[in-house]
């Protein structure tokens, strides 16, 4: 590489809702801090097949996420226009990268991913990387796997955030001898080397010292002990659990509260519209045929359970994609964050929340086990165990734990140290 490294990262832009976009756009910027880098974000406009009944965009943010910086953005892959696969692998080539860092979420975006890595391969000379947030799919079906490998195979080397994900990487590509370190130290002629690296803790979004918490938790009647779900409400999140779970907690004490914030994440369309009838019934199809999935997630509906239940008084509910501007606020007023899923990848908002200070309460699955450390910076729970939630939820209040150790956790997992990792790579001896 030359005196300047110039470093594309593929993956949604900020002009796309949740923490992908979040992390991508966190990456670049991190990316562009250190000396003699430049980063350019290429994004999709269209990252699913148009039959995927729901809204991706982000409308109602006014933050400018790379303000201030010289960060291009340009916004050229559709999923659904292969003519756009080619147009994204030359429009890459067009900046010269040394290294191209794809992100990867969804088996499904493969297809696409895999071509324009084989053409971006056949027309430009630079390390392609591929960012996994997982390898092994919910579902686990065939076409997920068959998906994956295509979409994977011909990247140069990866990054994981837990040793778990480079298990499943190896056992996806048993012939593969990958080596994996922690401080991303390879030559520019390594392949299938892996970085055991974490998901660095948001920056994006900071404690405001002017926010007026107690007059936040007055209006929306918010208790001393606000437990947190924040994120898309999706079935694998396990906010069914939490509300149980909190049922119980609100039954044994009357200081606490549930505060849940986030978009249901199949339902940001007009539901009374044809083409979202119409969609919704395609896909709905389409999964039971290619995932053989008997469970329609787009029928999800915990909310319904807070009425149920009769807790009501206890819940503050803002069902709703949260604009950029007011992420804090909610995770000011809270006083833990609730992550009890079913299986796990990387979680933003984990990582998220310590720059809060907040401690998390989650379930043994994924990479929890790796990040939060029972009793210091939170409390681990058995999965689909409510009885074990309501414990750990209960000991949280009873056995608090210090903000200086989520400060110190957070240490670990800086964005920095991620962004340093990635480029040190050397000449060739």
């Amino acid at each position: 590489m030359g005196d300047r490294v110039k470093v594309v990262c593929f993956g949604p832009g900020p002009a796309f809702k949740g923490g992908l976009s979040n992390y991508n756009t966190s990456l670049a910027k991190a990316l562009a801090s250190q000396a003699q880098v430049d980063v350019h974000i290429v994004s999709w406009t269209q990252q699913y097949p148009s039959i995927v009944p729901r809204d991706f965009k982000d409308k109602v943010s006014k933050t400018d996420l790379l303000a201030g910086t010289n960060i291009g953005v340009t916004y050229i892959t559709n999923y659904n226009n292969p003519t756009s696969w080619k147009k994204t692998a030359h429009f890459i080539k067009s900046l010269a990268p040394d290294i191209v860092i794809f992100q990867w979420s969804i088996a499904i975006q493969g297809l696409p991913i895999g071509r324009i890595i084989k053409r971006l391969k056949r027309i430009h000379t630079c390390e392609v990387m591929m960012d996994l947030h997982f390898v092994i799919q919910k579902e686990k079906s065939k076409i997920d796997q068959i998906f994956t490998k295509w979409g994977l195979k011909r990247a140069d080397n990866y990054i994981v955030h837990a040793y778990k994900t480079f298990d499943e990487l190896q056992s996806l590509f048993p012939n593969k001898k990958f080596s994996i370190n922690e401080t991303g130290s390879r030559t520019e002629t390594d392949k299938d080397a892996v970085i055991k690296l974490f998901h660095p803790i948001y920056n994006l979004f900071a404690p405001d010292p002017n926010f007026d918490i107690d007059a936040f938790k007055r209006k929306h009647n918010l208790k001393k002990h606000v437990f947190l779900f924040f994120g898309f409400i999706r079935k694998y999140k396990g906010l069914h659990h939490a509300i149980e779970a909190f049922s119980r907690v609100s039954s044994q004490r009357d200081d606490v509260s549930l505060l849940i914030c986030g978009e249901s994440f199949w339902n940001t369309l007009d539901n009374k519209n044809f083409v979202t009838k119409l969609k919704k019934a395609v896909f709905g199809l389409a999964k039971k045929i290619l995932l053989g999935s008997q469970d329609n997630e787009q029928d999800y509906n915990p909310l319904a359970l807070v009425e149920k239940l009769g807790i009501q008084d206890q819940v503050q509910i803002f069902n709703q994609f949260i604009p950029n501007e007011d992420v804090h606020q909610y995770f000011q007023v809270s006083y833990t964050v609730l992550l009890f899923y079913s299986y796990a990848t990387p979680s933003g908002i984990e990582s998220l929340s310590y720059n809060f200070k907040l401690p998390i309460l989650a379930t043994k699955v994924g990479h929890f086990p790796e990040t939060v450390k029972e009793g210091f910076n939170g409390y681990l729970a058995e999965a689909e165990n409510i009885e074990d939630m309501t414990r750990v939820m209960l000991k949280s209040i009873d056995q608090p734990l210090p903000a200086e150790n989520i400060t110190e956790m957070a240490q670990h997992l800086s964005w920095d140290r991620y962004a340093k990792a990635i480029l040190n790579r050397s000449k060739t001896p």
